[in-house]
């Protein structure tokens, strides 16, 4: 065979010359686009911008409105029923100080809240026919799409927080909660305040959030879908811990002393015991919530078995662990959640790690034996007829998701749920009952 190919590269060129062909001689070869099925555009002034690519433009959440809602402007196109927007937060202190990686830095990179989310939202799970499309059809199990009915649904994009500083970004997402919440709403005739719904970022952000809350609504029962009771003391779980273990007062105070040395302007969180296993009950502490709050889908350890349930108590909870799922049913769930919350208004937070980690295995303190995406969004449907008045979908780390992005696919489902709920259920606000 070598030898063949030698023999037919010494040929001369005169040989290769009898193998062309004039180009008359493809003048009668029938073209195959002949058989192509017309796509039915004679001209380019025809093609519109129906058949665009889902990636294509400015990312959104399920391609809805980007409304800049930190302007001074307030025109119609300016005003909103339900805001969505991100809060890409990460105290960060658990992943650094912790030697055995147990934790996870919950958010790395701004693609979180509204990119990522967004990505899902606006055509990546096509594929996996489950897509988020403002005008996507009603699915079966909803009757009709929240993002086509009364409200004004609108992504404000992101929260400008600051990586360098903890106490900064969380005063500054404090800033952007007032800002948004602070706007008429677009339909008055429902409410005059616009509810949010925050993709975060750590469960640190809920707390910004609930103040917000306060301000335009009052307090709030806080249904809170977790692995974890969230509501530590900050005298256990506050101060530089490792593990769960308080590294001591005085490694605390020797930080603060270093700190105040260097004329540093403020305090940092993680040295006042603010994290994401805290905020609950320096939420509790500044009376944002109500006494009839509850948890759902526990099942992580405690650091103090009777210490932290004693506080949690003292903090307005009860518990609906994970396995009380098994032994109750969704519905009895459900109903344990609407006995509890009654007709008060309501905050619904949404840690990812409620899901197991086969369903969400992106997240900072993944814990075994969790919820799947389909129980976890049966109970959410079965919220129907409270007074939401906000929430939000905190927790995921995309960095370790898979390459069918399970988890961020999951968390644009369940911010889907959330809107839908508020949708179904409009809710006057505070001032309007002062009215």
């Amino acid at each position: 065979m070598r030898f063949l190919t030698v023999i037919l590269l010494c040929l001369p060129n005169t040989t290769g010359a009898a193998w062309k062909l004039p180009h008359s001689a493809f003048g009668n070869v029938e073209s195959p686009r002949g058989n192509q099925i017309p796509i039915g555009l004679e001209n380019d002034d025809e093609i519109g911008t129906f058949g665009a690519s889902s990636f294509a433009g400015l990312r959104t959440f399920a391609n809805l409105p980007f409304v800049d809602c930190f302007s001074d402007q307030d025109t119609r196109d300016h005003k909103y029923d339900i805001a969505i927007f991100g809060a890409s937060h990460d105290t960060w202190l658990y992943a650094h100080l912790n030697e055995c990686g147990r934790q996870r830095p919950a958010v790395q990179e701004r693609g979180l809240a509204l990119q990522l989310y967004g990505q899902v939202a606006n055509g990546r799970a096509l594929g996996n026919g489950a897509s988020i499309q403002a005008r996507r059809p009603p699915g079966i199990d909803h009757a009709q799409n929240p993002l086509q009915d009364w409200a004004t649904v609108v992504d404000c994009g992101d929260a400008r927080l600051t990586w360098l500083d903890n106490t900064a970004s969380l005063k500054r997402l404090d800033k952007a909660h007032t800002v948004i919440s602070g706007r008429a709403a677009a339909n008055s005739s429902v409410s005059s305040t616009p509810r949010i719904l925050t993709l975060g970022g750590d469960h640190t952000t809920t707390l910004s959030a609930l103040r917000s809350t306060y301000r335009r609504w009052g307090p709030v029962a806080v249904i809170h879908f977790d692995s974890h009771i969230d509501t530590w003391d900050p005298a256990v779980l506050g101060k530089f811990p490792r593990g769960g273990v308080n590294l001591g007062e005085q490694y605390a105070e020797k930080v603060i002393f270093l700190l105040q040395e260097a004329e540093y302007p403020s305090m940092p969180n993680f040295v006042r015991g603010l994290n994401h296993g805290t905020f609950l009950h320096i939420a509790h502490e500044e009376h944002l919530i109500l006494n009839n709050s509850i948890h759902a889908g526990i099942r992580a350890p405690l650091v103090r078995r009777k210490g932290d349930l004693r506080n949690d108590v003292r903090c307005g909870f009860e518990i609906v662990t994970a396995r009380d799922l098994d032994k109750f049913g969704a519905h009895g769930v459900i109903s344990k959640i609407k006995e509890r919350v009654g007709d008060s208004r309501v905050y619904v937070s949404v840690d990812i790690d409620v899901l197991d980690p086969a369903y969400a295995p992106a997240t900072g303190t993944a814990e075994p034996g969790g919820w799947s995406t389909r129980e976890l969004l049966t109970v959410l449907d079965g919220l129907e007829g409270l007074s939401i008045v906000g929430a939000d979908v905190v927790e995921v780390a995309p960095a370790y998701d898979n390459n069918g992005e399970t988890t961020v696919l999951a968390a644009a489902e369940i911010a889907y749920s959330l809107i839908d709920l508020m949708v179904l259920t409009p809710v006057r606000s505070k001032a309007d009952d002062d009215a």
